[in-house]
């Protein structure tokens, strides 16, 4: 890790700059674990593992105009690994420019976790060439030997995708790969726009609930919807509230 940010509260990072290879390893930029009220700002990551990523008892942490690449996106996670809880809750980017990550923005858990990832919203996010722009994976698997299938999984809900265009390496620009007994609920996707230099684009959806509205592209579909009543809630939701983060107002 270059930054660690544990045990925390009211931290902001401005205007750092990291850069270390893309292909060391674990080389996280900014990581973020057991902290509330934490804001980054004004960054450029490069590196050979997450630009950013946040981890267990996390909350209210904002990103604003990040630039991240090289590197495995921004992550929210790894969560549940060993069968452990995983709560993180409150979490906002806003601006950021991603070229040739192979992740974009990432919700990864391991299968056997509890707990739960709510209320989290990502905006305004240009993509280059990025592998896995949209990726939400509860089968996340770092380990040399096959990970068992596990029914208990980290609860994903309201999470909200506004604003995101831009390029991708694979064809599945989203994916939505969840727990089959705890699927991911509330998915919002409003004006998603991401093509492939070269081939045709779509959506994969395992156990994901949620809707898109506006231009959403590819096709979201595949999310099966029961929700869209809870629109203007979950926008509510996705929003740290004020007094929160007053003292880091951007």
């Amino acid at each position: 890790m270059h930054f660690v940010i544990s045990r925390s509260d009211s931290v902001r990072i401005a205007e750092v700059l990291v850069s270390a290879p893309g292909d060391s390893p674990n080389t996280d930029g900014i990581h973020i674990t057991e902290s509330t009220n934490v804001v980054v700002q004004d960054c450029k990551i490069g590196t050979g593992d997450d630009c950013i990523s946040i981890v267990n008892a996390s909350s209210g942490i904002k990103m604003k105009r990040i630039y991240c690449g090289p590197g495995h996106g921004i992550s929210v996670g790894s969560l549940g690994k060993d069968n452990s809880t995983g709560i993180v809750t409150k979490v906002v980017l806003d601006t950021a420019f991603l070229s040739e990550t192979t992740n974009g923005l990432r919700i990864k858990t391991w299968q056997g976790g509890s707990g739960y990832v709510r209320a989290l919203r990502f905006e305004n996010v240009k993509m280059n060439d990025v592998a896995n722009p949209i990726i939400i994976d509860q089968f996340y698997c770092d380990s040399p030997t096959v990970c068992p299938n596990q029914t208990s999984a980290v609860q994903i809900s309201q999470i909200m995708y506004r604003n995101i265009s831009g390029t991708t390496k694979s064809a599945k620009a989203m994916k939505f790969a969840c727990s089959d007994t705890v699927p991911c609920s509330n998915i919002v996707l409003s004006n998603i726009n991401l093509e492939m230099k070269d081939g045709t684009v779509e959506t994969y959806c395992n156990s994901a609930q949620g809707f898109g509205y506006g231009i959403v592209h590819p096709s979201a579909d595949c999310l099966s919807s029961h929700d869209k009543n809870y629109q203007a809630e979950i926008a509510e939701l996705a929003q740290p509230s004020r007094e929160d983060i007053v003292h880091t107002e951007l």
